[in-house]
């Protein structure tokens, strides 16, 4: 079902309940407002209360890719966005230098390009369309990582 196919916070409603989740009405009204508007959602809640299946059940309903990050004490930047892929860097200069390959700033430009990037949740959901991020946990990072 296409995000744009929710007309008001009952079709939301249904289609939530169609998969297995059963919203309130200011849940589904949320959500709602967040589809529509093509604004985050951020639920809070004890622990068991639906936080995560109400992600799962969105990407369900709307065909988008969910998409998880966990938070944990001492997560930073790398492990949230992207990191290069060392190991297949060094096979790819190996390669090139077993080659003969003489362009050596072309070789240092080629490193650095997405074919050498591991893309970690954020990048994976940014280049996913339509997504759906969960943010798992977020109180469990360092301040460092919330800002």
């Amino acid at each position: 079902m296409q995000p744009s196919s929710f007309d008001r916070p009952t079709a939301v409603a249904d289609a939530l309940d169609r998969v297995g989740y059963l919203p309130d009405i200011g849940v589904a009204t949320a959500a709602y407002l967040a589809i529509r508007m093509g604004r985050p959602l951020f639920l809070e809640g004890d622990p068991g209360v639906g936080k995560t299946a109400l992600a799962q059940a969105l990407a369900e309903v709307t065909g988008s890719r969910l998409v998880r990050l966990q938070c944990y004490e001492g997560i930073d930047a790398s492990q949230a966005l992207y990191d290069w892929d060392f190991p297949r860097q060094l096979l790819h200069l190996r390669a090139a230098e077993a080659a003969g390959v003489s362009d050596v700033e072309g070789l240092e430009r080629e490193l650095y390009t997405r074919r050498f990037l591991i893309a970690r949740p954020l990048l994976a959901a940014l280049e996913t369309t339509p997504a759906v991020l969960l943010i798992d946990e977020v109180d469990r990072a360092d301040d460092e990582f919330e800002a």
